[in-house]
Order: C-alpha cells, then sequence, then structure tokens
C-alpha cells in the first residue's frame, strides 16, 4: 500500500511561504555526517539487515526525541591534510571520495574522518585499524573510553588519536549512501551526507552518546513498521534511509548497492497534497513508498 504522509501543520506552511516569498532569511547550513551501523537481521525475517538508532534526548535543540542513526557536525580539525600526509589514511583516495560525494577534495577528506569520528563518539565503534587490511577488534577497555571522551570533548583531535594508537583511517569500509538539506524554513539547518558501514567483527556498540536517551538495534523494515504505527518518531530522510535499506537482504547487498552510488544533496519543499502540503520526496524514495 501507498504510505500516507500526514499533512504539514499549517503554520509550518506559512512559515515556508514567508521563505519563499523573501520576507525572512534562511539559515546557514551546517555540513555534517552520518552513518547507517548495518548487522545481518535474523535469517527468517524479510525486514532487512539490522541497523542502529539512537534516541535523541527530548531537550535537545534539533531533533529532540527522534530516532537517528550516529553522527554529527563536521569539525574544523576534520579537515586535516595530515591524515593523508602522514600515511593514516587507508582505502578510496580523498580524490575518489570527492567524485563520490559531490564535492572538492577537503570537504571530502572533513566529510569521511567526521563521519568516522561521530560513529565512534556516538555508539563507541571505530573503523580504523593498524593497517588497510585489518580492523580494531575492540574498542570497550577504559583506555579505548578515555579516548572515545577525549574526541568527544574535542581534547582530542582524530589526527592525534590516530597517531597515538597507530592506526590508520579505514574509508574502505563505509559506502555513500545520499545526502540531505534541511528545508531553508526550518531555524538549524544542516547539509548531511548519509554513509553506511557494516559493523566490524568483534566490536560491539555501547550506549555512550551524551546525547541520547536509549539505543537500539533494530531490523530496518521494522523500524519503518514503528514509524508508520507512530511507536517512534524520525525526521523524514532517517524513515526515508531505513526504507531504502531495508530493500536488501544484508549488509553486504547494502555496500553493494553503495559502491555504485554517487551523492546528490536533496533539499524537501512544501508541495500541494490535494487540499494539504506535505515535504517533497526524492523520486526514487517516492517509488518506494508507493510500493508500500
Amino acid at each position: 500500500m501507498t504510505v500516507q504522509r500526514p499533512p504539514l501543520p499549517e503554520a509550518l506552511v506559512a512559515q515556508a511561504r514567508s521563505y519563499a516569498d523573501g520576507d525572512a532569511e534562511p539559515a546557514e547550513p551546517r555540513d555534517a555526517a552520518t552513518v547507517v551501523l548495518l548487522r545481518p537481521g535474523a535469517s527468517s525475517s524479510p525486514a532487512g539487515p539490522e541497523i542502529y538508532l539512537l534516541r535523541r534526548q527530548t531537550s535537545m535543540a534539533f531533533a529532540g526525541g527522534m530516532c537517528v542513526f550516529p553522527g554529527g557536525g563536521v569539525d574544523p580539525r576534520d579537515y586535516a591534510d595530515e591524515l593523508v600526509d602522514r600515511g593514516l589514511w587507508a582505502g578510496p583516495s580523498p580524490a575518489e571520495w570527492a567524485e563520490r560525494l559531490g564535492v572538492d577534495e577537503p570537504k571530502a577528506r572533513a566529510l569521511v574522518c567526521a563521519a568516522v569520528r561521530e560513529t565512534f563518539e556516538e555508539s563507541g565503534v571505530l573503523l580504523a585499524g593498524t593497517d588497510a587490511d585489518e580492523v580494531v577488534a575492540d574498542t570497550t577497555g577504559d583506555d579505548w573510553e578515555a579516548d572515545r571522551v577525549a574526541l568527544e570533548t574535542r581534547e582530542l583531535s582524530m589526527t592525534a588519536f590516530l597517531e597515538k594508537r597507530s592506526l590508520v583511517l579505514r574509508t574502505d569500509l563505509l559506502g555513500p549512501w545520499s545526502g540531505w538539506l534541511t528545508p531553508v524554513f526550518e531555524p538549524r539547518r544542516y547539509r548531511t551526507w548519509f554513509f553506511v558501514a557494516r559493523l566490524p567483527e568483534g566490536q560491539v556498540t555501547r550506549d555512550v552518546s551524551t546525547e541520547s536517551s536509549a539505543v537500539t538495534w533494530t531490523a530496518a523494515m521494522d523500524a519503518v513498521e514503528q514509524v508508520e504505527q507512530r511507536q517512534i518518531l524520525m525526521m523524514p530522510p532517517t524513515w526515508l534511509t531505513c526504507l531504502d535499506v531495508g530493500q536488501h537482504a544484508d549488509p553486504a547487498a547494502v555496500l553493494a548497492e553503495s559502491r555504485g552510488r554517487h551523492v546528490e544533496i536533496f533539499m524537501p519543499e512544501v508541495v500541494p497534497d490535494g487540499d494539504d502540503f506535505i515535504l517533497s520526496t526524492p523520486p526514487h524514495c517516492s517509488a518506494l513508498m508507493a510500493a508500500r
């Protein structure tokens, strides 16, 4: 069945019109990266791979109470070119990432760095290894937690962290997925690149983020249904990503799909839907919704 999206509140529609008419100045969006962590679902379930979700504290100014993937804003230190110059980068080059993400090389390097850093900060999962063929197997010790907190509080940069641990960033463990820009009428705006990554063997997620009130692993399509039944809350890009990922049988299939993707940033707009108004979606997502 086709998913029936609830109409936008009249106040939000009026707010959108004020920006469309030039009566209000849009906020400058901040670049961000988020990672859909994946692990195999139950072999008997058709609900797709499992995904890792955090429920944001209701007190948060942006997306309070919403279920989200690990991620956050790009830090200025994520732009450090030492990652490549000092041999701390493994996998596709910044130039290759730039082509796949639709940005220049410095921003591509920063986005990939932010994706790995934020994932470690918010889940304890680290996409890094001692070389291009190895992945850290366990990050649960007290020393790892001390480093995670130092990264989270910006006392330690990603470059310094990798050098201290004699690790390299395993950028090959990430796959590009999609890109979303917060609508112009929102007071807080983000230009977010979505990545996918499989949970490394041996590593476990931990409820460590100070921004979340709960964490969970759930099958992608089960998450979609929970949103539809109003059991949990998600912003449209998160929900649509769950729906998109849920079309694939397992993490390997998701990552195989990502290898052919090139990100184009999409900004939802207010569009008419009969007598009401809704937010627009990319054509490919609209097709997925129509097939529900």
